[in-house]
C-alpha cells in the first residue's frame, strides 16, 4: 500500500516538469478560454475590430504616401507620366469634395 519513497520523489518531480510546462506555454489559460464560448467569441470580436481598424489606418496612409509621391512627379513636369498622374491626382480630389 505505500509507495517508496524514490518512487514518490520521481512522481513529484515529474508532476514539478509537467506543471512547468503547462505554467510555460500558457495552455491552462488556453484551454479555459476555448472553455469559455461567450469569452471566445468576444476575443474574436475584438481581434476582427482590431485588424479591421489597422487595414483601414494602414491602407489610408499609403494611399496618402501614394499621392504625394505622384504630386511630386507631376512637378517635375515629365511630358507622358504628368498627364496620366495629373489626371489621376485630379479625379482623387475630385472623389474628395
Amino acid at each position: 500500500m505505500f509507495v517508496r519513497k524514490s518512487k514518490f520523489e520521481k512522481l513529484m518531480k515529474n508532476i514539478d516538469e509537467l506543471n512547468f510546462v503547462l505554467t510555460k506555454n500558457n495552455l491552462i489559460d488556453l484551454a479555459e478560454i476555448l472553455g469559455n464560448r461567450k469569452e471566445m467569441l468576444i476575443r474574436n470580436i475584438l481581434a476582427g475590430i482590431a485588424k479591421g481598424v489597422g487595414i483601414g489606418i494602414g491602407f489610408s496612409i499609403l494611399t496618402a504616401v501614394l499621392i504625394i509621391i505622384l504630386q511630386k512627379i507631376v512637378t517635375l513636369n515629365i511630358p507622358v507620366i504628368g498627364d496620366y498622374i495629373t489626371d489621376i491626382i485630379e479625379i482623387v480630389e475630385g472623389n474628395r469634395r
